[in-house]
């Protein structure tokens, strides 16, 4: 058995989990999301509210499908509870970011404001300047969306200077050698 795939999965209270053939809804506090399982992973209800993710045999495709979909139900319970957030640090002179209604304009060193339109379902909090978070229900969304932001301007080696993802380190380089 899969060391993740095996482990039930907790509904908290709140949360109504939906199956429906392959489709699994769940909605919560925060939202609502569904996912459609891969075939040959069957995910079931208990009576005590607790979801069973299973497989039908040991196949090397199905071993790995069955941790993925226990993870992929799991995170969906998790987004519609406590949602996920991302937080994103910008460093270097004159790099900063602001809100703008929904949007985010950056300033980062071009010679134009680069504008980001807030994805559906996505939110974004500008804390200062330099720091910001991406925030949603839906993880891969979240993590695409951080991503994205950061591939901006990723932080350059020599001075880090930049965006990163908060508590990110930068391994940096030496510069060249002075007379």
């Amino acid at each position: 058995m899969s060391r993740i795939g095996k482990l039930p999965i907790q509904v908290p209270a709140g949360v109504d989990v939906t199956i429906d053939g392959r489709t699994v809804a769940v909605k919560g506090p925060k939202g609502s999301l569904s996912h459609t399982v891969a075939a040959p992973i069957e995910v079931t209800k208990g009576e005590d509210g607790v979801l069973s993710v299973t497989r039908p045999n040991d196949e090397r495709q199905n071993k790995a499908l069955h941790g993925l979909s226990r993870t992929l139900v799991a995170n969906m319970i998790t987004g519609v509870t406590t949602g996920y957030t991302k937080a994103l640090e910008i460093s270097g002179v004159g790099y900063r970011v602001q809100a703008k209604g929904s949007n985010l304009e950056f300033a980062l060193g071009y010679s134009h404001p680069i504008v980001v339109e807030a994805p559906e379902g996505i939110t974004f909090k500008v804390e200062s300047p330099t720091k910001l978070s991406v925030e949603g229900i839906d993880k891969q969304k979240v993590g695409e969306v951080a991503a994205n932001i950061r591939k901006l301007r990723k932080p350059d080696p020599y001075k880090a200077k930049g965006v990163k993802y908060a508590g990110e380190v930068i391994r940096r380089k030496v510069g060249k050698a002075g007379k």
